[in-house]
């Protein structure tokens, strides 16, 4: 828990994430039109990528991918992000993180 802690403070936007998962690339792709760089963990390919997933479960972030952060806070996964951006939330949350400019 205290990596991924560690993790999300170091950047306004870290997203956990699978190679093969479609949604996380749905994610990464509506944060990348925006503008922003997110900090891309992808858990299949990293050193200690399942302890991290146990991690986020424990957060109780479920399924654990993707797992999208925003100034340090867990936000949620697609459905979230998806939400948050239809209710034109999405992009004022991110220029606060200081992920984007206006």
């Amino acid at each position: 828990m205290e990596s991924v802690t560690k993790m999300v403070s170091q950047r306004p936007v870290v997203i956990f994430s699978k190679t093969s998962c479609c949604i996380s690339h749905t994610v990464k792709s509506l944060l990348q039109d925006f503008g922003v760089s997110p900090v891309v963990y992808e858990l299949d390919e990293i050193p200690r990528g399942r302890d991290i997933e146990v991690a986020l479960a424990r957060l109780g972030h479920n399924p654990v991918v993707p797992a999208v952060f925003i100034g340090g806070e867990l936000v949620g996964g697609a459905n979230e992000v998806m939400s948050l951006h239809l209710q034109r939330n999405l992009r004022p949350m991110l220029t606060r993180a200081g992920a984007m400019w206006v």
